[in-house]
Protein backbone atom coordinates (compact mmCIF):
# COMPACT_ATOMS: atom_id res chain seq x y z
CA UNK A 1 0.00 0.00 0.00
CA UNK A 2 2.94 2.34 -0.55
CA UNK A 3 1.17 4.02 -3.48
CA UNK A 4 -1.10 6.28 -1.41
CA UNK A 5 -0.14 9.45 0.53
CA UNK A 6 -1.80 8.11 3.69
CA UNK A 7 -1.96 4.30 3.95
CA UNK A 8 -4.31 2.65 6.46
CA UNK A 9 -2.30 -0.58 6.48
CA UNK A 10 -1.04 -1.38 9.98
CA UNK A 11 -2.99 1.53 11.52
CA UNK A 12 -5.45 1.58 14.42
CA UNK A 13 -8.62 2.98 12.82
CA UNK A 14 -11.61 4.17 14.85
CA UNK A 15 -14.99 4.14 13.09
CA UNK A 16 -17.35 6.32 15.16
CA UNK A 17 -20.93 5.32 14.41
CA UNK A 18 -19.98 1.80 13.27
CA UNK A 19 -23.55 0.51 13.67
CA UNK A 20 -25.09 3.10 11.34
CA UNK A 21 -25.55 2.60 7.61
CA UNK A 22 -22.39 4.50 6.59
CA UNK A 23 -20.31 3.43 9.58
CA UNK A 24 -21.02 -0.26 8.99
CA UNK A 25 -20.20 0.22 5.28
CA UNK A 26 -16.84 1.79 6.27
CA UNK A 27 -16.10 -1.19 8.56
CA UNK A 28 -16.82 -3.59 5.65
CA UNK A 29 -14.64 -1.54 3.28
CA UNK A 30 -11.57 -1.22 5.53
CA UNK A 31 -11.55 -4.96 6.25
CA UNK A 32 -9.41 -5.13 3.07
CA UNK A 33 -6.89 -2.53 4.31
CA UNK A 34 -4.96 -4.69 6.82
CA UNK A 35 -5.73 -2.33 9.71
CA UNK A 36 -7.02 -2.76 13.27
CA UNK A 37 -10.64 -1.57 13.41
CA UNK A 38 -11.65 0.08 16.69
CA UNK A 39 -15.34 0.31 17.60
CA UNK A 40 -17.33 1.32 20.66
CA UNK A 41 -21.05 0.78 21.18
CA UNK A 42 -23.27 3.39 22.83
CA UNK A 43 -23.26 1.25 25.97
CA UNK A 44 -19.44 1.30 26.02
CA UNK A 45 -18.97 4.98 25.16
CA UNK A 46 -21.29 7.98 25.37
CA UNK A 47 -20.00 10.27 22.61
CA UNK A 48 -21.76 13.29 24.14
CA UNK A 49 -19.61 12.92 27.29
CA UNK A 50 -16.31 14.76 26.80
CA UNK A 51 -14.52 13.10 29.72
CA UNK A 52 -15.51 9.61 28.54
CA UNK A 53 -14.43 10.33 24.94
CA UNK A 54 -11.04 11.71 26.05
CA UNK A 55 -10.44 8.67 28.28
CA UNK A 56 -11.39 6.26 25.47
CA UNK A 57 -9.01 7.97 23.00
CA UNK A 58 -6.17 7.97 25.57
CA UNK A 59 -6.70 4.26 26.23
CA UNK A 60 -7.28 3.04 22.64
CA UNK A 61 -4.87 5.37 20.76
CA UNK A 62 -6.49 5.45 17.31
CA UNK A 63 -4.24 6.74 14.51
CA UNK A 64 -7.04 7.39 11.99
CA UNK A 65 -10.69 8.30 12.64
CA UNK A 66 -13.82 8.14 10.48
CA UNK A 67 -16.39 10.37 12.21
CA UNK A 68 -19.68 8.89 10.98
CA UNK A 69 -21.55 9.06 14.30
CA UNK A 70 -24.55 11.38 14.41
CA UNK A 71 -28.12 11.73 15.57
CA UNK A 72 -30.09 11.43 12.33
CA UNK A 73 -33.74 11.41 11.29
CA UNK A 74 -36.23 12.57 8.69
CA UNK A 75 -38.05 15.90 8.40
CA UNK A 76 -40.52 15.12 11.20
CA UNK A 77 -37.81 14.19 13.73
CA UNK A 78 -35.71 17.25 12.83
CA UNK A 79 -38.70 19.56 13.09
CA UNK A 80 -39.99 18.24 16.43
CA UNK A 81 -36.65 17.63 18.23
CA UNK A 82 -34.53 20.65 17.23
CA UNK A 83 -32.69 20.88 20.57
CA UNK A 84 -31.73 17.18 20.49
CA UNK A 85 -30.45 17.38 16.91
CA UNK A 86 -28.38 20.50 17.51
CA UNK A 87 -27.02 19.63 20.96
CA UNK A 88 -26.20 15.94 20.43
CA UNK A 89 -24.53 16.44 17.06
CA UNK A 90 -22.48 19.43 18.30
CA UNK A 91 -21.31 17.42 21.33
CA UNK A 92 -20.43 14.27 19.36
CA UNK A 93 -18.31 16.07 16.76
CA UNK A 94 -16.69 18.52 19.22
CA UNK A 95 -15.71 15.74 21.62
CA UNK A 96 -14.28 13.43 18.95
CA UNK A 97 -12.43 16.15 17.00
CA UNK A 98 -10.92 17.64 20.18
CA UNK A 99 -9.95 14.21 21.57
CA UNK A 100 -8.40 13.31 18.19
CA UNK A 101 -6.27 16.46 18.41
CA UNK A 102 -5.28 15.91 22.07
CA UNK A 103 -4.30 12.30 21.44
CA UNK A 104 -2.27 12.86 18.28
CA UNK A 105 -4.59 11.24 15.71
CA UNK A 106 -2.81 11.39 12.33
CA UNK A 107 -5.88 11.74 10.12
CA UNK A 108 -9.60 12.32 10.62
CA UNK A 109 -12.48 12.33 8.12
CA UNK A 110 -15.64 14.11 9.27
CA UNK A 111 -18.84 13.06 7.55
CA UNK A 112 -21.39 15.77 6.83
CA UNK A 113 -24.56 15.81 4.76
CA UNK A 114 -25.87 17.54 1.64
CA UNK A 115 -28.42 19.36 3.85
CA UNK A 116 -25.64 21.81 4.84
CA UNK A 117 -26.28 23.74 1.61
CA UNK A 118 -28.70 26.64 1.15
CA UNK A 119 -32.26 25.67 0.23
CA UNK A 120 -32.04 27.51 -3.11
CA UNK A 121 -28.42 26.72 -4.01
CA UNK A 122 -27.57 26.72 -7.73
CA UNK A 123 -27.61 23.20 -9.23
CA UNK A 124 -25.50 21.12 -9.27
CA UNK A 125 -24.38 22.25 -5.82
CA UNK A 126 -20.66 23.06 -5.58
CA UNK A 127 -18.66 23.09 -2.33
CA UNK A 128 -18.43 26.90 -2.60
CA UNK A 129 -22.23 27.24 -2.05
CA UNK A 130 -21.75 26.66 1.70
CA UNK A 131 -23.14 29.57 3.80
CA UNK A 132 -24.29 31.49 0.71
CA UNK A 133 -28.00 31.45 1.61
CA UNK A 134 -30.84 30.38 3.89
CA UNK A 135 -31.00 26.73 4.98
CA UNK A 136 -34.03 24.47 4.57
CA UNK A 137 -36.05 25.35 7.73
CA UNK A 138 -37.15 21.76 8.47
CA UNK A 139 -33.60 20.48 9.00
CA UNK A 140 -31.59 23.59 9.81
CA UNK A 141 -30.73 22.28 13.32
CA UNK A 142 -28.97 19.23 11.90
CA UNK A 143 -27.43 21.31 9.09
CA UNK A 144 -25.99 23.90 11.51
CA UNK A 145 -24.42 21.13 13.61
CA UNK A 146 -22.84 19.63 10.48
CA UNK A 147 -21.56 23.04 9.30
CA UNK A 148 -19.99 23.49 12.75
CA UNK A 149 -18.23 20.13 12.27
CA UNK A 150 -16.72 21.29 8.96
CA UNK A 151 -15.58 24.52 10.58
CA UNK A 152 -14.08 22.64 13.55
CA UNK A 153 -11.98 20.50 11.20
CA UNK A 154 -10.86 23.65 9.36
CA UNK A 155 -10.05 25.43 12.65
CA UNK A 156 -7.93 22.56 14.03
CA UNK A 157 -6.13 22.36 10.67
CA UNK A 158 -5.48 26.12 10.68
CA UNK A 159 -4.48 26.52 14.35
CA UNK A 160 -2.86 23.18 15.11
CA UNK A 161 -1.89 21.75 11.70
CA UNK A 162 -4.18 18.76 12.30
CA UNK A 163 -4.87 16.66 9.18
CA UNK A 164 -8.66 16.75 9.61
CA UNK A 165 -10.85 16.75 6.48
CA UNK A 166 -14.60 16.76 5.73
CA UNK A 167 -16.74 14.93 3.17
CA UNK A 168 -20.36 15.74 2.26
CA UNK A 169 -22.29 12.80 0.81
CA UNK A 170 -25.47 12.98 -1.25
CA UNK A 171 -28.63 10.97 -0.39
CA UNK A 172 -27.43 7.53 0.72
CA UNK A 173 -29.21 4.20 0.80
CA UNK A 174 -28.24 0.55 1.21
CA UNK A 175 -27.43 -2.12 3.77
CA UNK A 176 -28.53 -1.14 7.27
CA UNK A 177 -30.84 1.68 6.12
CA UNK A 178 -33.72 2.95 8.24
CA UNK A 179 -37.12 1.69 7.03
CA UNK A 180 -39.23 3.02 9.94
CA UNK A 181 -42.42 4.57 8.48
CA UNK A 182 -42.21 7.85 10.42
CA UNK A 183 -38.49 8.58 10.00
CA UNK A 184 -37.20 6.93 6.82
CA UNK A 185 -36.00 8.84 3.75
CA UNK A 186 -37.66 8.60 0.33
CA UNK A 187 -35.88 5.54 -1.14
CA UNK A 188 -36.25 3.16 1.84
CA UNK A 189 -39.80 4.48 2.41
CA UNK A 190 -40.69 3.54 -1.19
CA UNK A 191 -39.05 0.13 -0.85
CA UNK A 192 -41.24 -0.55 2.18
CA UNK A 193 -44.38 0.85 0.49
CA UNK A 194 -43.93 -1.27 -2.65
CA UNK A 195 -43.13 -4.41 -0.61
CA UNK A 196 -46.32 -3.90 1.40
CA UNK A 197 -48.44 -3.25 -1.70
CA UNK A 198 -47.14 -6.44 -3.32
CA UNK A 199 -47.77 -8.49 -0.15
CA UNK A 200 -51.36 -7.18 0.01
CA UNK A 201 -51.97 -7.48 -3.77
CA UNK A 202 -52.83 -3.77 -3.80
CA UNK A 203 -53.73 -2.58 -7.33
CA UNK A 204 -51.74 0.65 -7.00
CA UNK A 205 -49.56 2.86 -4.81
CA UNK A 206 -49.82 6.65 -4.68
CA UNK A 207 -46.86 9.02 -4.60
CA UNK A 208 -47.09 12.51 -3.12
CA UNK A 209 -46.74 15.32 -5.62
CA UNK A 210 -46.08 15.34 -9.35
CA UNK A 211 -43.37 12.66 -9.30
CA UNK A 212 -41.07 15.00 -11.24
CA UNK A 213 -38.56 16.20 -8.60
CA UNK A 214 -35.04 14.95 -9.35
CA UNK A 215 -32.91 13.33 -6.67
CA UNK A 216 -29.41 11.88 -6.59
CA UNK A 217 -28.72 8.63 -4.75
CA UNK A 218 -25.56 6.79 -3.81
CA UNK A 219 -25.14 3.34 -2.28
CA UNK A 220 -23.56 3.44 1.20
CA UNK A 221 -20.83 1.02 0.03
CA UNK A 222 -19.81 3.50 -2.70
CA UNK A 223 -19.79 6.28 -0.10
CA UNK A 224 -17.55 4.21 2.19
CA UNK A 225 -15.15 3.58 -0.69
CA UNK A 226 -15.04 7.34 -1.44
CA UNK A 227 -14.34 8.12 2.23
CA UNK A 228 -11.44 5.65 2.33
CA UNK A 229 -10.15 7.19 -0.92
CA UNK A 230 -10.28 10.68 0.62
CA UNK A 231 -8.61 9.43 3.82
CA UNK A 232 -5.77 8.10 1.67
CA UNK A 233 -5.47 10.85 -0.96
CA UNK A 234 -6.93 14.17 0.24
CA UNK A 235 -5.52 16.69 2.68
CA UNK A 236 -6.95 20.20 2.45
CA UNK A 237 -9.11 22.86 4.06
CA UNK A 238 -12.25 22.65 1.91
CA UNK A 239 -14.84 19.89 2.35
CA UNK A 240 -15.43 17.52 -0.58
CA UNK A 241 -18.80 16.58 -2.10
CA UNK A 242 -19.40 12.84 -2.48
CA UNK A 243 -22.07 12.13 -5.09
CA UNK A 244 -22.92 9.59 -7.78
CA UNK A 245 -23.89 12.16 -10.43
CA UNK A 246 -26.86 9.86 -11.19
CA UNK A 247 -30.21 11.67 -11.01
CA UNK A 248 -33.65 10.11 -11.13
CA UNK A 249 -37.20 11.47 -10.83
CA UNK A 250 -39.21 10.27 -7.82
CA UNK A 251 -41.66 8.55 -10.21
CA UNK A 252 -38.87 6.72 -12.06
CA UNK A 253 -37.37 5.74 -8.71
CA UNK A 254 -40.72 4.20 -7.70
CA UNK A 255 -40.92 2.39 -11.06
CA UNK A 256 -37.39 0.97 -10.58
CA UNK A 257 -38.30 -0.24 -7.08
CA UNK A 258 -41.55 -1.72 -8.45
CA UNK A 259 -39.66 -3.58 -11.18
CA UNK A 260 -37.03 -4.89 -8.73
CA UNK A 261 -39.81 -6.03 -6.37
CA UNK A 262 -41.87 -7.70 -9.10
CA UNK A 263 -44.82 -5.44 -8.22
CA UNK A 264 -47.47 -5.52 -10.97
CA UNK A 265 -49.69 -2.63 -9.75
CA UNK A 266 -49.72 0.92 -11.06
CA UNK A 267 -47.86 3.91 -9.63
CA UNK A 268 -50.25 6.83 -9.25
CA UNK A 269 -49.55 10.48 -8.39
CA UNK A 270 -51.29 12.92 -6.05
CA UNK A 271 -50.45 16.40 -7.42
CA UNK A 272 -52.37 18.07 -4.56
CA UNK A 273 -49.51 17.06 -2.21
CA UNK A 274 -46.21 19.04 -2.03
CA UNK A 275 -43.19 18.19 -4.17
CA UNK A 276 -40.33 19.61 -2.12
CA UNK A 277 -37.22 20.92 -3.87
CA UNK A 278 -37.47 20.39 -7.67
CA UNK A 279 -33.86 19.26 -7.98
CA UNK A 280 -31.03 18.43 -5.62
CA UNK A 281 -27.78 17.36 -7.23
CA UNK A 282 -24.27 17.58 -5.83
CA UNK A 283 -21.38 18.77 -7.96
CA UNK A 284 -18.79 16.04 -7.33
CA UNK A 285 -16.29 17.26 -9.95
CA UNK A 286 -13.63 17.81 -7.28
CA UNK A 287 -13.75 14.16 -6.16
CA UNK A 288 -13.98 12.86 -9.74
CA UNK A 289 -10.92 14.93 -10.71
CA UNK A 290 -8.94 13.13 -7.97
CA UNK A 291 -9.65 9.86 -9.77
CA UNK A 292 -12.53 8.33 -7.83
CA UNK A 293 -15.71 6.93 -9.43
CA UNK A 294 -18.74 5.12 -7.97
CA UNK A 295 -19.20 1.49 -9.06
CA UNK A 296 -22.76 0.59 -7.94
CA UNK A 297 -25.32 1.91 -10.42
CA UNK A 298 -28.78 2.76 -9.11
CA UNK A 299 -30.62 -0.17 -10.68
CA UNK A 300 -28.19 -2.74 -9.26
CA UNK A 301 -28.17 -1.00 -5.89
CA UNK A 302 -31.96 -0.95 -5.73
CA UNK A 303 -32.19 -4.65 -6.65
CA UNK A 304 -29.81 -5.45 -3.78
CA UNK A 305 -31.72 -3.18 -1.37
CA UNK A 306 -35.10 -4.71 -2.28
CA UNK A 307 -33.68 -8.21 -1.68
CA UNK A 308 -32.22 -7.15 1.69
CA UNK A 309 -35.50 -5.57 2.78
CA UNK A 310 -37.34 -8.74 1.76
CA UNK A 311 -35.12 -10.69 4.19
CA UNK A 312 -35.70 -8.17 7.00
CA UNK A 313 -39.46 -8.15 6.45
CA UNK A 314 -39.78 -11.94 6.15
Amino acid sequence: MGDVPYALSGKRVYVAGHRGMVGSAIVRRIAAENCTVLQATRQELDLTNQQAVNAWFAQNRPEAVFLAAAKVGGILANDTQPADFLYENLMIEANIIHAAYLNGVEKLVFLGSSCIYPKFAAQPIAESALLEGQLEPTNEWYAIAKIAGIKLCQAYRKQHGADFISAMPTNLYGTGDNYAPASSHVLPALVRKVHQAKAENAPSITLWGSGTPLREFMHADDCADALVFLMQHYSDHEHVNVGSGQEVTIRDLALMIGAASGYQGSIDLDPSKPDGTPRKLMNSAKLTAMGWQPTIDLEAGIARTVAEFGEIAA
